[in-house]
């Protein structure tokens, strides 16, 4: 049986607020709601999709970040994937994109006869994007990311990448990494009974140490960049009022471009 690998995050909720901390400016984690990143779910039904298409295939979903990331794991699992993996460990805090593929690389070969890895194209707290691409160099394995669709067949994915010069046909072997953008599919909804099942299914819980990590090369200390001040977003002002006496279009166009908006 070959499994399909989908990495998953947990992130504040966007409808929470999001704040860093006054020391080291990483993620305030205490002060949020966590959830799910809603771009792993459409990672999650791309998952499910392909197998579907061929049962022979199992869906193992990893994770790095605390041990309350254990919930963003089981939401996953109700959704239909088959067993979880949570790389857990205070050496990973302040971990940066390079630190985190390099954590999740090792975590991999936990897995035997990996055929794909799966990912969202950016988390919602980075932005970043950066982590397929970094664990192509690490894995050196193949990376096709920003798909809107994908098939994989006789040792083949096969997608449509999004870019901003158009839409292309990408092709490469397995196993590859690749990501999806939030237009790949509709995720479903875990219903009762996937509910229920999710907590049966196993989430393995390992350190650094479990998988080869030194701690030296994780975390805050081991970033190539580092936050060292932030300013709250202003507060919300009221807008400005346009009296419209037969130039307003005149008017609004001198508001834009004096916010140098157009």
């Amino acid at each position: 049986m070959s499994n399909i690998v989908v990495l998953v995050k947990q992130v504040p909720d966007t409808y929470s607020e999001r704040k860093l901390t006054d020391d080291d400016f990483t993620l305030d984690r205490e002060n949020a709601d966590a959830i799910l990143d809603e771009i792993n779910e459409n990672a999650v039904e791309a998952a499910l999709k392909l197998k579907e298409a061929d049962g022979s295939r199992n869906i193992v979903v990893l994770s790095m970040g605390p041990e309350g990331a254990t919930s963003a794991l089981r939401k996953a699992l109700s959704l239909g994937a088959d067993e979880g993996i949570l790389v857990t460990d205070d050496a990973l805090a302040g971990s940066d994109a390079l630190g985190t593929a390099w954590t999740l690389s090792n975590a991999l070969n936990l897995v035997d006869d990996i055929e794909l890895v799966i990912a969202g194209n950016a988390s919602t707290d980075g932005g970043a994007g950066a982590v397929p691409g970094l664990l192509s160099e690490y894995r050196q394995i193949p990376a096709v990311t920003n798909l809107r669709s994908l098939t994989v067949e006789g040792g083949k994915v096969t997608g449509e990448r999004v870019t901003e010069d158009g839409i292309f046909t990408v092709e490469a072997p397995t196993p590859a990494i690749i990501s999806v953008t939030e237009k790949a599919n509709t995720p479903r909804v875990p219903n009762f009974k996937g509910i229920m099942a999710a907590k049966k299914k196993t989430i393995r819980e390992v350190s650094i140490a479990d998988i080869g990590v030194a701690a030296e090369n994780v975390g805050l200390g081991a970033a190539a960049t580092r936050v060292t001040s932030s300013t709250p977003k202003p507060a919300k002002t009221a807008g400005e009022i346009i009296t419209d006496e037969g130039d307003g279009g005149i008017k609004l166009v001198e508001f834009l471009v004096s916010r140098k908006l157009v």
